[in-house]
């Protein structure tokens, strides 16, 4: 499978399996999953307080973990820069396969 800089994805489907090759390291799953929880977190938060801050709060928690993640440990370019909404779906997707047992935390 190419890069991410390479290849074009026309639906969310043929994106997935290589947004699962992104992530082969199991540290990098697992910083993916803290940010993610974090973020939801925020979201949660901002719900609750109505404090817009919380929706910064919990972008940068989520990205920041997954970028290093990504440089730090997969040694990848996040697909995010290319695919920012497939990027973002995928997240989600991991994040239920994780929370389920179909991906190794």
């Amino acid at each position: 499978m190419g890069s991410a800089a390479t290849q074009t994805f026309r639906h969310f489907a043929d994106f997935y399996p290589f947004y699962l090759s992104e992530h082969g390291n199991r540290t990098c799953r697992r910083l993916h999953f803290i940010g993610t929880s974090l973020g939801l977190a925020c979201f949660i938060t901002l719900l609750v307080t109505l404090n817009p801050w919380w929706l910064l709060v919990g972008l940068t928690c989520g990205y920041a973990f997954a970028w290093i993640g990504h440089f730090g440990f997969e040694k990848n370019r996040p697909a995010t820069f290319k695919y920012p909404f497939y990027s973002f779906m995928g997240d989600w997707v991991m994040y239920g396969q994780i929370l389920r047992g179909k991906i190794a935390f």
